[in-house]
Parts: structure tokens; C-alpha cells; sequence
């Protein structure tokens, strides 16, 4: 068990959707303060650099949220990039809170970790049972790796590091370029802009059969905070919703918030990525935890961002 009251909590990544969501979340902990850093104050890819910072500000907790993201385009373009930044960033901050004796790590992972065919909802048993989804195979080995590395950390020291696997998530900071972002945020900024230059057609990769499960990111945020304290296994824990839905079913939903009405046109040409990914999220809700946002009304409160802050 782990107690936040008067705690040094480090958030690595916190300018990101994950990290923001989680610095958000920690504002109602009575913690002795933040401890917060960006890309160009301290480089997460470089060894010496995590182990001056950490030994500086010697946080109580690390919640490594972190990461080089991206979604099918970005990802099958740059799958070195994504395995090296991803495995150094993991690797350099797991490593350092060891070193500094920091009490609790919580690793952020993704569920792109599971076989491309694995059986549905996705197992935490799942992992390394069959071959990765080839579009995202870099990042998902560096994310793999971490978690691993949660696990033998625990194993050899006895550190209470835990790693959590959630599914797709979406929310305010989400990355809403065209080229480099995940569906959903893709998806709201193409409606968006169909919307307000008066398209009467969306064009949306692949077939739209792909089913996917989203999780707002504040329940994430809540379910770290939630696991911090409440769990200290080596195995990883899934963290999702326990629904999915077809990308075709997402973007009329999506249009619908919008105020869109027009038409979907479906490129077949390109890549669908895996078929379906759900997880099974049974383990984490026997502990207590159960997400907040319905898709409907997470989809609304992201969009009131957008409009706010990127459109």
C-alpha cells in the first residue's frame, strides 16, 4: 500500500495527454508537491541525465507516462525511432528510481502489447502467446520490454514497481494532427473540419469493421492513482472500459456530437491494424477500480476541448 499523503510525486511526461491527465488527477492528493520536468530539461532517453534528475529532486513515487506516441502512420514510419525512445525512456526512469530509492513506480503501457490475433477480451495471460500487430511491432516490443522490466525489478529487489496496459485512450491534450494521431482525435478533427468548411464526405482509412475499445483519459489517471495504492503484484494489470465498438459506429457517433450529417467514404487500400482489441479488465475491477466516462459523454467533453484549444 502506498500512502500520497505529504509524498515527492514525479510525473515523467506530464505535458502530455496521459501525464496532464495524471497531474490533473494527483491536484486532490495532499502531496508534498509535483515533480515536474519537460523534454528539453531533462532528456528521458539519456542515462546520466534521469539519474542527475532524479538524484536532485528525489521524488517518493514515479508515474511514467512518458512516451513517443503515435498512430498507424506515424508508427509504421519510424518503427526504430519508436522502439529506441520508448526503451530508453523506460529503461533510464525504471532504473534511476531503483538507484534513488524511490518507493513506487507505476509504468504506463499500452495494450498494443497483446498478439495481433489474440483471443477476445484480451488476457493479461495473453502476452507473448503469438505475433505483434506488424504496423506498431517497435513500439509495442519497447513497451513490452518495460513491463518486463517491472517484473524482474520486483523479482531480483524486491521493488514496487507495477506496470499498467490500458487500451485506447482519447481526452483534452490528445494529439489531433491529421498525419501523426490515433483514430478517434483524427477522426473528431476531420469531422470537425468537414463540418466547418461544409464537406458533404469524410474519407476514413481502411474498411471501418476494426472494433476498438476507448477509455477517456482522466479514468486512466484514476485507475494509476487507484492501482498505486492498492496494488504492488509483478504482473501487469489491465486498464479499459470492457466494451468496444466498430470504427464505422465510432465516426457517426462522433459525427453526432459534432452536428454532422454528411458521408463516410472508406479507403480499403490502406491498413485496418488489428482486427479487434479488447481487453479483459476483470482483475483490475476484483480490486475495486470501474471507469467514470461513458464513450457518449467523453466524446462530448473531448470535443469541448478541441473546439476550445485546437480548433
Amino acid at each position: 500500500m502506498f500512502d500520497f499523503s505529504g509524498k515527492k510525486v514525479w510525473v515523467a511526461g506530464h505535458t502530455g495527454m496521459v501525464g496532464s491527465a495524471v497531474v490533473r488527477r494527483l491536484e486532490s492528493e495532499d502531496l508534498a508537491g509535483l515533480v515536474l520536468a519537460t523534454s528539453s530539461e531533462v532528456d528521458l532517453r539519456r542515462q546520466a541525465a534521469v539519474e542527475e534528475f532524479v538524484s536532485d529532486h528525489k521524488p517518493d513515487a514515479l508515474i511514467l507516462a512518458a512516451a513517443r506516441v503515435g498512430g498507424i502512420h506515424a508508427n509504421r514510419s519510424a518503427q526504430a525511432d519508436f522502439l529506441y525512445e520508448n526503451l530508453m525512456i523506460a529503461a533510464n526512469c525504471i532504473e534511476a528510481s531503483r538507484r534513488a530509492g524511490v518507493k513506487k513506480v507505476v509504468n504506463l503501457g499500452s495494450s498494443c502489447i497483446y498478439p495481433r490475433e489474440a483471443s477476445q477480451p484480451i488476457a493479461e495471460s495473453s502476452l507473448l502467446t503469438g505475433s505483434l500487430e506488424p504496423t506498431n511491432e517497435g513500439y509495442a516490443i519497447a513497451k513490452i520490454a518495460a513491463l518486463e522490466m517491472t517484473k524482474m525489478y520486483h523479482r531480483q529487489f524486491g521493488y514496487d514497481a507495477i506496470s499498467l496496459m490500458p487500451t485506447n485512450l482519447y481526452g483534452p491534450n490528445d494529439n489531433f494532427d491529421l498525419v501523426t494521431s490515433h483514430v478517434l482525435p483524427a477522426l473528431m478533427r476531420k469531422i470537425h473540419d468537414a463540418m466547418v468548411t461544409g464537406a458533404d464526405s469524410v474519407e476514413i482509412w481502411g474498411t471501418g469493421n476494426p472494433r476498438r475499445e476507448f477509455m477517456h483519459v482522466d479514468d486512466l489517471a484514476d485507475a494509476a492513482i487507484f492501482a498505486a495504492r492498492r496494488y504492488s503484484g509483478e504482473e501487469h494489470l489491465n486498464v479499459g472500459v470492457g466494451d468496444d465498438i466498430a470504427i464505422r459506429d465510432l465516426a457517426s457517433l462522433i459525427a453526432e456530437v459534432i452536428g454532422w450529417s454528411g458521408e463516410f467514404v472508406y479507403d480499403s487500400s490502406m491498413p485496418d491494424g488489428t482486427p479487434r482489441k479488447l481487453l479483459d479488465v476483470s482483475r483490475l475491477r476484483s480490486l475495486g477500480w470501474k471507469h467514470r466516462f461513458d464513450l457518449t459523454s467523453g466524446i462530448e467533453q473531448t470535443y469541448r476541448w478541441f473546439v476550445e484549444n485546437e480548433a
